[in-house]
């Protein structure tokens, strides 16, 4: 016997509704949860705020100013001091050197992936560049070119293109070997098997080497200005730290973590979601 809901020549309208509500149910329910995260996320730095507060209230020391004087100080820097122009410089450094980096480690990464001797031959110095602390690149770049901004991108490249080249490599040894040969059994152009097969399948890596990449240059870019430059976020944190001017530092760190959330969560996270919807698509 059929059920209520079925007919002679195939399922009701009921039946496919109960159907097309079986399908929709997984995505209606990470919506759901999405939803619910979502609030935990606008919750997050308001909370931790908070926190600051209470430690401020709790130690009572000049050396852990509240958020209140700290966003003073922040207003005053804008307003009359030199923070919109160290930010300027760092922003710029930071940006010449990670786009360098991002190119070169990707080009690279694609030939020790593509080519077995080449990886052999060159993976012990991806390890090196991986390992050699960040601090001694930019000391030998200083010494040997001076303390100029050229020493110090080219300090921020060598530190990164290593990370990079480690990503994309393994993103290239993960090709399917089926997409491509459907390539070239269809004989795909080779912009189009480009653009259709390859670049969509390493898009995952690159994100994931831009975004770990980026976290990374910030910190180097700063520290190297600390050792030897004469303007930007860096500087300024490293003369506070010689005045002890808590206040100060806290300042600019606040302003760092407000522009490091602007292009999280206004760039990175957006563009990311937008080149990988077929992925969320499929499933």
């Amino acid at each position: 016997m059929s059920d209520a809901g079925d007919t002679a020549d195939g399922p009701s309208l009921t039946g496919w509704a109960e159907v097309r509500l079986a399908a929709e149910a997984p995505a209606m329910n990470r919506s759901r949860t999405h939803d619910r995260t979502r609030w935990l996320e606008l919750t997050s730095l308001p909370l931790l705020l908070l926190i600051w507060q209470i430690a401020a209230w709790v130690a009572q020391s000049r050396f852990l100013p509240g958020p209140i004087p700290v966003a003073a100080e922040i207003w005053d820097l804008v307003w009359q001091g030199p923070l919109l122009g160290d930010f300027r410089e760092t922003l710029l450094r930071a940006t010449i050197g990670f786009a360098t980096a991002m190119c070169i480690g990707t080009l690279i990464g694609i030939m020790l992936g593509r080519s077995d001797w080449a990886d052999r031959l060159f993976a012990p110095w991806v390890v090196v560049g991986l390992n050699i602390p960040a601090i001694v690149v930019g000391i030998i770049c200083y010494i040997s070119l001076g303390l100029t901004d050229f020493a110090l991108i080219l300090a921020v490249v060598i530190n990164k293109v290593p990370l990079v080249v480690t990503m994309m490599r393994e993103g290239v040894r993960a090709l399917s070997a089926d997409l491509d040969e459907f390539a070239q059994t269809f004989r795909l152009p080779f912009m189009r098997r480009l653009r259709i097969v390859v670049v969509p399948q390493l898009l995952p890596y690159f994100l994931a080497a831009a975004r770990a990449g980026l976290s990374l240059v910030w910190k180097m870019v700063l520290v190297f200005e600390v050792l030897g430059s004469d303007g930007g976020v860096g500087f300024r944190v490293g003369l506070y730290f010689q005045l002890f001017d808590m206040t100060g530092i806290l300042a600019y760190a606040c302003c760092f973590v407000v522009v490091i959330m602007v292009l999280e969560y206004g760039a990175l996270r957006p563009l990311e979601g937008r080149l990988l919807q077929w992925r969320k698509d499929r499933t």
